[in-house]
Order: C-alpha cells, then structure tokens, then sequence
C-alpha cells in the first residue's frame, strides 16, 4: 500500500524538500501552505503524485477540509510533517502581545490541530514529525516568542508520544539550526549570518534537504522504535562551547 503523507509548510524551504524526497520515495503526498502563490510554483516544481491545497492552519475547519481532501484522494494518512511555522527576530522588550500570540499560534497551536486531525484520519499506523527549532532547546536573543513556540513543539511532541505510543503512533521531532531557506533569509542579516556561523562548529549552514533526509528516516520503518525524540540537525550549534579557531 503506497504511504500517504501530509506536509505543511510544503511550499518552500524544508517543506518544500522533505515532499519533494518523500514523491522520490514513493509516498503520496498532500501539501498545505497559507501562500497560494508558493503553492502554484511548487506545483509546477513538484508534480507527481500530490496534491496542494491552500490552508490556514490555525483554523480547524479549514485544516479538517484539507486533510479530507487528502485521504479522499489518496487513503488514510501514514504520515505528517508539521513544518509550517513563521519567525519574529526581536528583544522581548520589544515584542507585542499581539506578535508573541501569533507565534505561538502557528508554529505551535497549528502543529497540534494538524497532529489532532491526522490521527482522526489515521491508517494501521502514524508517524509524525514535528518541526523545532535550535531556538527551541537553546537561549538565542531576539527569539523570546519563536523560541518559546518551537519548545512548545518539543514538549508537545513528548507528551502527545508517551499518550499515543500504544496506538501504534510515533511522534518525533527534528530541530534544525541555521538552514539556507526563505524564512531564514528574512531573518537572518549578514551581521547575523556571521554570528551564527562563528558559533555552529561546522561553519556552515545547512540545506533544506539535510533536514529533510532526517525527516524522512523518522518517517520512516527504520525508526520503528523511535518515538518522543527531538533530533538536531544544526551542524553541532547546540552541543557548542568555545569553537576552536
């Protein structure tokens, strides 16, 4: 039986290369983004044996459509990938109410009705991968909302794993550091591109697809008994004291 995996965040960046890797290993995919326009380009990148719909995560009853749409198309969901999310680069001093509740509702709140509504529409078995951050397990200025939404991420996916493991689902988490996509393009300058680099041990950032392999294999039947683990991929920046020059 072909797996049927839903990725949010599909448009673009580690979404983006975590349905493309997914299509090249046979799995039928479902790709919800809130940008309409980023959707129509990865539908003519992507192709194959997906589908793109246009959603706003936070809203329930829209995510319920769009997750029907998927298995009505393709079957019950082995898999889903909660990558969508948005960043806030600023001090707390200088974050609203408005802005922290924003973050929190996206990257977390939206990450747990996508969790609520695959295992609704679940096959035999569900393996889900939430998207963290290096934000999420470490202290980084101007991150005070992102930072807190991306370790709710990590609790939520512990404890929503220890309720679920005997029903046959595993839910794992990837953290990932300083990557080369869109969103971190946004954020990061050049002064913080260098800041970042001094303090990743592997004096690089990484590509979506680097995440995307780890990603998959949490996915995947290798990691059959891996569950509630928050996987780094950060070229060493969270494990890093004083970097030798």
């Amino acid at each position: 039986m072909t797996p049927v995996a839903v990725v949010t965040g599909g448009a673009s960046g580690i979404g983006l290369a975590t349905a493309r890797l997914l299509l090249a290993a046979g799995w039928s995919i479902g790709v919800i983004d809130a940008n309409g326009d980023a959707l129509a380009e990865a539908e003519a990148a992507l192709g194959g044996d997906a589908m793109f719909l246009a959603c706003d995560i936070t809203d329930e009853d829209e995510t319920a459509e769009a997750f029907d749409a998927v298995i009505e198309r393709f079957g019950l969901i082995t898999g889903l990938v909660n990558s969508a999310g948005v960043a806030l680069g600023k001090p707390a001093e200088e974050t609203t109410a408005d802005e922290f509740r924003r973050i929190l509702d996206i990257n977390l709140v939206g990450s747990f009705i996508c969790a609520r509504a695959a295992m609704e529409r679940m096959g035999p078995r569900l393996a889900i991968v939430n998207v963290s951050s290096a934000s999420g397990l470490r202290a980084n200025a101007g991150r005070v909302a992102y930072g807190a939404a991306k370790a709710g991420v990590i609790m939520m996916t512990e404890v929503m794993a220890m309720e679920h493991a005997a029903q046959r689902i595993r839910i794992n988490c990837v953290a990932p550091g300083p990557i080369e996509t869109p969103l971190v393009s946004r954020l990061h300058g050049a002064e913080e591109r260098q800041t970042w680099l001094e303090r990743t041990p592997m004096n690089r950032y990484g590509a979506p697809e680097e995440v995307a392999r780890a990603i998959a294999f949490l996915l995947s039947d290798d990691a059959s008994y891996i569950t509630g683990h928050t996987l780094a991929v950060d070229g060493g920046f969270t494990i890093a004291g004083i970097i030798p020059e």
